[in-house]
């Protein structure tokens, strides 16, 4: 779909895009990529992945935890699952999402962290589904 064979970032930034989200996520959004949004799927995989992501300066643990904290406190629900499922290959534990939307009750507002919550129970129990089916 790229007329312009993929750069540095864009390599970095879908092999941290994969050992964060999975395989099966980025094969299923990469299936899904059209004319239209390839363009913004390339921003995506450079900057977020390849460039925020890429860094060392903190660890993907915490990462996770900022990431499921900013997006609740800015109610950005819909990507909630999705880096709910990729707490289970960055390290951060059930305890730490719980603490991280308790930081959000406080300093976002109670309704945007006992959404996020909501989310992710659903998503934990999806997951141990999915690993009984296995």
């Amino acid at each position: 779909m790229s007329k312009q064979p993929p750069n540095d970032r864009y390599i970095s930034g879908m092999q941290i895009r994969r050992k964060v989200l999975g395989d099966a996520h980025v094969d299923r959004a990469e299936a899904a990529k059209t004319a239209l949004d390839a363009p913004f799927q390339t921003l995506i995989t450079e900057t977020a992945w390849g460039n925020v992501w890429a860094s060392e300066a903190i660890s993907d643990r915490e990462r996770s935890m900022l990431t499921l904290a900013l997006l609740a406190a800015l109610g950005n629900f819909d990507e909630i699952p999705m880096h709910i499922r990729a707490t289970a290959r960055t390290g951060a534990s059930k305890s730490d999402v719980l603490e991280v939307f308790q930081h959000v009750a406080i300093y976002a507002g109670v309704p945007r962290a006992n959404h996020a919550l909501k989310l992710a129970k659903e998503t934990y129990a999806e997951m141990e589904q999915e690993a009984g089916e296995e």
